[in-house]
C-alpha cells in the first residue's frame, strides 16, 4: 500500500492507492491564495523540512529517514488529488467596516457593505466569523479596547439583524494595539477605526 498526503498551508488531505510496500508521500502545495507554508517530516530515523511548493518526500517504514525533498510536476499533483483539493473550503474573506470618530456609528459606505456581508456568510454556511474590533490611538488605551468592543458587537447585532446565526459569530476587541496606520499616540486615523470582519 503506497499513501498519499498532501498539505496545503498545514491541512493534510490523505489520498490511498495500491502500490507494492509500505510508503508515504507527503507533498506540499500552495494555499488557495498562494501561500506557502513549511512541514517537517519525520521518524525515529530522521526528519526533512519542505518549504517549498510542489516538493515531496517519500517515507518508506519507521527505520528509514525521510528522502530529501524533490520538486513534483504541479498537473501530477492535480491529478492525484482533484477530488481531495476541490473539497478544500474556500479560503477565508475579509472585510472592513469604518466607524466615524468615537463612535460605534459605521460610515455610510461600511453600512452599505453590510448587507452583502451577510449575503456572502450565509452562502457558506456553515462557517466561523471572527468580528474583531480596533480603534486609532485617541484618547486612553482602556477606553479604546472598550469601544472596539462595542464596535464588533455593533456589528455583530447588525449582521444577526440581516440573517446570520448569532452562534457563529465570535467577537473580540484589539483596541488600539494593531493599527492599519502607525501613528504616534492621541492621533485620530479613519482607517483605524474599524471593525475587521474574517468569513472562514
Amino acid at each position: 500500500m503506497h499513501k498519499w498526503m498532501i498539505f496545503t498551508g498545514g491541512l493534510a488531505l490523505v489520498a490511498m492507492i495500491s502500490a507494492c510496500g509500505p510508503k508515504s508521500t507527503v507533498v506540499l502545495v500552495p494555499d488557495p491564495d498562494g501561500y506557502v507554508g513549511k512541514i517537517s517530516v519525520s521518524n525515529e530515523a530522521g526528519s526533512v523540512d519542505i518549504d517549498h511548493a510542489h516538493q515531496r518526500t517519500v517515507v518508506r517504514g519507521g527505520k528509514t529517514a525521510p528522502t530529501e525533498p524533490r520538486s513534483i510536476d504541479p498537473n501530477e499533483v492535480e491529478g492525484l488529488f482533484k477530488g481531495a483539493l476541490a473539497s478544500q473550503p474556500p479560503p477565508p474573506v475579509h472585510f472592513i467596516f469604518y466607524f466615524q470618530s468615537d463612535s460605534v456609528t459605521l460610515n455610510p459606505e461600511s453600512e452599505r457593505q453590510l448587507p452583502e456581508t451577510a449575503a456572502l456568510i450565509q452562502r457558506r454556511i456553515p462557517t466561523t466569523v471572527s468580528v474583531i474590533g480596533h480603534s486609532d490611538t485617541l484618547g486612553n488605551k482602556d477606553y479604546n479596547l472598550e469601544l472596539s468592543l462595542r464596535r464588533a458587537r455593533s456589528v455583530r447585532r447588525q449582521l444577526v439583524e440581516l440573517g446570520v446565526p448569532e452562534s457563529s459569530i465570535e467577537v473580540s476587541s484589539h483596541g488600539e494595539e494593531n493599527p492599519l496606520v502607525k501613528t504616534a499616540d492621541n492621533v485620530a486615523n479613519v482607517k483605524n477605526r474599524r471593525v475587521e470582519v474574517v468569513v472562514r
